[in-house]
C-alpha cells in the first residue's frame, strides 16, 4: 500500500474521512484514562456517531471522566465503563464475563487493545509474570480470546493491537520471559519484548480467524507525551539507557538527533486508520505506522515481530501462562 498519509496526518482528519465507517459501530477500547491516547481516540471518533463506546481501565473513576467528556460533547453517543485491570488475570476474566453477559450488546465491531505501561521498574504481577509483559500482552491475550465470539458476530470485525517501534529493543524472550525474576532486568528491553508480543498477537489472530472475517493489525502510534511515559525520566538516565540498548543492537535510532514528537491528534491517526480503513482487509496481520502499512525496507520493522513461527510460539506460551487453550477451526 503506497503511503497516502504521513507523520503529520491527524486523527481528526481521518475521522472526517472515515465517518461512514465509524457511524453506528460498537467500539471497545482499553486504557482510556484522561490524557492517554485511548482517551484522545474515543473522544475524536465520537464525532462520527458510533453506536456505543465501551471504555475500560483499571480505575473506573478515570474511565468515567473520559466518558463524561464524550457525553458532554456528543450527548447522543452512548458510553459504557468497564473495570479491567490487565495486570490481573482474575480481573481480566471478570471483565470478559461482564462483557459477555451484556445481552443488549450482542456484538462488538472493533476492539482496540490500547492500554499499556512503559519502562517501569521491575515487578511481578500477582500471577507471577513480569509486569510490562503481563499488562501489555498477556492480559490483552486473555481478554481478546474470552470475548472473541462477540467480536466475530460483527459483520466486519476488527482487532487493533497498539504496539510501538520500541519492539526493536527485543524479541520475545521465550527462555527468560521474566528476566530471571528481575536479576537481569532492563526496563527498555522488557518494554520491547511486550511490544513485540503485541505485534505477534495480531499476526496470530489474523492467521487463525481471518477466514472468519476478522481483520487484525498492530501499530506504532509515534512518540507522544502522554501518561504512558510517567515512569520515564526523559531528561536523564532512562534516555541514556534507551540509547545504550539501541547502540548495542546497532539500531539507527541510536544516532538520530532526538525523538520526533507528535501531538496527541497526530498520535491517534494510526489508531483511526487501523480501526476503520477498508483497505486493511487486504493486509491482514500487518504492522502500521504513520497511518500506512510499515515498510520493513525503509522503516523500523524487526523480523521477530512479523514471524509466523514466533507468533505461534508466543500463542502456545501465552496459553500456558493463562492456563487455558484457545483453538479455532
Amino acid at each position: 500500500m503506497a503511503p497516502q498519509y504521513n507523520a503529520e496526518t491527524t486523527g481528526s482528519e481521518l475521522v472526517t474521512e472515515f465517518a461512514a465507517q465509524i457511524k453506528g459501530k460498537v467500539i471497545l477500547t482499553t486504557g482510556v484514562s484522561p490524557k492517554s491516547l485511548g482517551a484522545q481516540f474515543v473522544q475524536l471518533i465520537a464525532e462520527a456517531e458510533p453506536a456505543l463506546l465501551i471504555l475500560t481501565g483499571r480505575n473506573t473513576t478515570k474511565s468515567q471522566q473520559t466518558a463524561d467528556v464524550v457525553a458532554k460533547a456528543h450527548p447522543n453517543v452512548k458510553t459504557r465503563v468497564l473495570e479491567l485491570d490487565l495486570g490481573s488475570l482474575a480481573s481480566v476474566r471478570e471483565g470478559a464475563a461482564e462483557v459477555n453477559s451484556w445481552d443488549d450488546v450482542p456484538h462488538i465491531d472493533v476492539l482496540v487493545n490500547n492500554a499499556g505501561i512503559m519502562a517501569v521498574p521491575f515487578a511481578l504481577t500477582a500471577d507471577g509474570y513480569e509486569s510490562q509483559y503481563a499488562t501489555n500482552h498477556l492480559g490483552h491475550f486473555l481478554f481478546t480470546n474470552l470475548i472473541i465470539d462477540k467480536l466475530l458476530k460483527s459483520s466486519e470485525p476488527r482487532l487493533v493491537s497498539v504496539s510501538s517501534d520500541a519492539h526493536r529493543f527485543s524479541p520475545v524472550r521465550f527462555d527468560d520471559n521474566d528476566f530471571h525474576r528481575g536479576e537481569n532486568y532492563n526496563k527498555w528491553i522488557a518494554y520491547g519484548q511486550a511490544k513485540t508480543a503485541n505485534m505477534l498477537m495480531a499476526l496470530s489472530f489474523a492467521e487463525k480467524l481471518g477466514k472468519k472475517g476478522l481483520v487484525a493489525v498492530s501499530l506504532h502510534p509515534g512518540v507522544i507525551g502522554t501518561n504512558l511515559g510517567d515512569a520515564v525520566d526523559w531528561t536523564g538516565g532512562d534516555v541514556a539507557l534507551l540509547n545504550s540498548v539501541d547502540k548495542i543492537l546497532g539500531n539507527r535510532e541510536a544516532w538520530e538527533d532526538g525523538l520526533k514528537w507528535k501531538t496527541h491528534d497526530q498520535g491517534v491517526a494510526t489508531h483511526v486508520f487501523a480501526a476503520f480503513h477498508p483497505s486493511l482487509k487486504e493486509h491482514n496481520g500487518a504492522y502500521l505506522q504513520d497511518a500506512h502499512v510499515a515498510d520493513p525496507w525503509t522503516e523500523t520493522v524487526k523480523p521477530w515481530g512479523t514471524s509466523p513461527v514466533e507468533a505461534e510460539r508466543l500463542w502456545k506460551l501465552s496459553q500456558k501462562q493463562v492456563g487455558q487453550e484457545f483453538t479455532y477451526n
